[in-house]
């Protein structure tokens, strides 16, 4: 995997195999941040960071500060090795259950999440995420197709991968 734009554009992101994530394809990647479009100076926050693509994409954009956040010891590992050389950006690395940290978690412009597509939990997590959203914040889930029981802003369908956009308007 490889960052598309900004300043580490072309920049490898290292995987490894077996680890218990599902990168986001690059298309998807691409799509979302056409979408959002210009990110310079927001606060972003990656939740199931997985690789991190994501995050470091935002980071290459412009974004200020990217805050991942990933149960995995071995994932929050390779999310590391993957930041040596971000240096313009605060990059922080948070190894806790996502709902957990959803219980105390600041306030971000952009936040993404990707959770399992079999994820039981995303009733409750969505209502968190939404309560963590600065005033024009905007949430993205990245799932499996599906409607949920708070209206999206926005939903752009990609075969077996869906992206619903939240706005705190």
């Amino acid at each position: 995997m490889q960052i598309h734009a900004g300043q580490y554009k072309g920049r490898r992101i290292k995987t490894v195999k077996n680890l218990p994530y599902r990168p986001t394809t690059s298309i998807v990647r691409k799509s979302l941040f056409d979408i959002l479009h210009n990110i310079s100076g927001k606060t972003v926050l990656d939740l199931y960071a997985g690789s991190g693509v994501i995050g470091f994409e935002a980071a290459s954009r412009g974004a200020k500060e990217v805050t991942f956040v990933e149960s995995s010891l071995r994932v929050n590992s390779l999310l590391k090795i993957n930041s040596t050389g971000f240096d313009n950006v605060n990059l922080v690395f948070v190894k806790q259950d996502v709902l957990r940290f959803l219980d105390h978690p600041g306030s971000y412009d952009i936040i993404f999440a990707d959770p399992p597509y079999n994820y039981e939990l995303l009733d409750e997590l969505i209502p968190k995420v939404i309560s963590s959203l600065r005033s024009s914040g905007v949430f993205i889930l990245e799932s499996s197709p599906r409607e949920f029981s708070i209206p999206p802003t926005r939903v752009k369908d990609y075969g077996d991968s869906q992206l619903t956009f939240w706005e705190n308007n």
